[in-house]
């Protein structure tokens, strides 16, 4: 006895009637017991029986996971029920599935074989039609959400804003243990070994995505040393991904004051997330690439830009040095007086016309001078009192010119060629009439 269980005797006795030959299994699964199990084997063999006996039958849903494989002769999609989280995998050769249009988020028709594969444990359906009936619900509401976000201009480049060169620090919203998350900090930690992260691990499918990363987001964009945010999920199934297409989380982003990277599923995934966001990022590692630069790039561009600098400057000194050669080589710098020589020389021959103009005008007006001091002097009374002549004026200065103006007893003035004199008048004589000319009409 060992904590109750009773273990198995292996040197028990053989069964009675001596055989030491293993017991058959069980006809019927009700049949086994603990001590006659069935092998693995028989139950898928007999699951694989009961399937092959189910009659085809007509199934619909949504088409929420399509690859196709140019080339190959089976094709695969899964299928998702309308009310449930339920799916499985269809195959259908490729010219069933050719013939129809198929998109993810498709709502199909379509008559299968269930299949069930005995090695593996899994049960597929096989399809031999497929009718489409219009699109997906999900998909439906998102694109009709899509057309009246855009219209409200949540889309538009002028809301998006620019990323920061380096960011101070990187907020990053992911999964629990997420590869999305090694994808980002790795990558970005390798372009810039510096870079710090604030991370916030959530949901990221399911009924706990939106409410998770939405109160992630709310708290990273309030942290004022954040600079950019990072939302990342790898990729999955398109229901998987419905959670970035949800309203609140779509509007959540858009009032975020931090700039907001969207890096969710692969190049192909496109959910609203990504229209809204400042920059869409086509996986996780294209995002760690985007937020931050490259250290060895950017000291590479340093060095070329260095490089380029000292060649500008190198260049430029030369060219200004031979540009100073060939100018300190021109005569006029060689020998300088050259230059002043000229104008020494015109210098010298415009004072001598100026002074032999200067000269012939002195000599000019100095015979004008001459001429009319002559003229003056002839003219001058002083000439004539020189000539022993007087002039004669009374005590009011007036020039005496006829007797009339004096009378016996006045004083009268003579200015003589020398000196002056008074005298007293003692008589004069009435002037003398001028003589008429003879009348010859008498």
């Amino acid at each position: 006895m060992l904590s109750g269980v009773t273990l198995p005797d292996t040197h028990a006795a053989p069964p009675p009637g001596g055989s030491s030959q293993p017991r058959p299994p069980a006809a019927k699964a009700a049949d086994t017991t603990r001590d006659n199990p069935w092998p693995l084997r028989r139950l898928t063999e007999n699951i694989k029986v009961y399937v092959d006996r189910m009659s085809p039958l007509w199934v619909e849903g949504q088409v929420v996971e399509y690859k196709v494989r140019p080339g190959a002769k089976m094709h695969f999609l899964t299928l998702r029920d309308l009310e449930t989280d339920t799916s499985m995998t269809v195959t259908a050769w490729a010219g069933v599935m050719d013939s129809t249009p198929l998109t993810e988020g498709a709502h199909v028709v379509t008559r299968v074989k269930p299949v069930f594969w005995e090695r593996s444990g899994r049960l597929n359906l096989q399809a031999a039609e497929i009718h489409l009936q219009g699109v997906g619900d999900l998909l439906a509401q998102i694109e009709a959400l899509r057309a009246r976000l855009a219209a409200e201009g949540l889309f538009a480049d002028a809301r998006k804003k620019p990323l920061p060169f380096l960011p101070r620090t990187i907020g990053l919203i992911c999964g629990r243990n997420a590869k999305a998350k090694d994808d980002v900090v790795v990558n970005a930690s390798d372009r810039w070994p510096s870079a710090r992260f604030e991370i916030r691990e959530v949901a990221v499918q399911g009924d706990h995505c939106v409410p998770e990363v939405g109160r992630a987001l709310l708290e990273l964009d309030a942290m004022d040393d954040v600079d950019v945010i990072v939302i990342a999920r790898g990729g999955g199934a398109v229901e998987d991904l419905l959670p970035f297409s949800d309203e609140r989380l779509v509007r959540a982003v858009a009032d975020a004051r931090t700039s907001i990277v969207s890096a969710i599923g692969h190049e192909g995934d496109s959910p609203l997330l990504d229209l809204v966001a400042d920059y869409r990022a086509s996986t996780p590692t294209d995002a760690a690439r985007r937020i931050v630069p490259d250290r060895a790039r950017e000291r590479d561009g340093i060095s070329q830009a260095l490089t380029r600098m000292r060649g500008a400057l190198g260049a430029r000194l030369a060219t200004e040095r031979s540009n100073l050669t060939l100018i300190a080589s021109r005569p006029v710098l060689q020998g300088p007086e050259a230059i002043v020589e000229g104008h020494r020389v015109a210098l010298t021959q415009r004072v001598t016309a100026m002074r032999s103009a200067i000269e012939r005008r002195l000599a000019s007006e100095r015979q004008q001078l001459t001429r009319s001091r002559a003229t003056l002097t002839a003219l001058s009374p002083q000439a004539t009192l020189d000539r022993g002549y007087a002039l004669l004026k009374t005590p009011s200065g007036a020039l005496i010119t006829s007797s009339a103006q004096i009378k016996k007893g006045d004083l009268i003035e003579g200015i003589l060629a020398s000196g002056r004199m008074v005298a007293q008048v003692v008589g004069a004589t009435n002037p003398t009439p001028p003589v008429d000319a003879p009348n010859t009409g008498a």
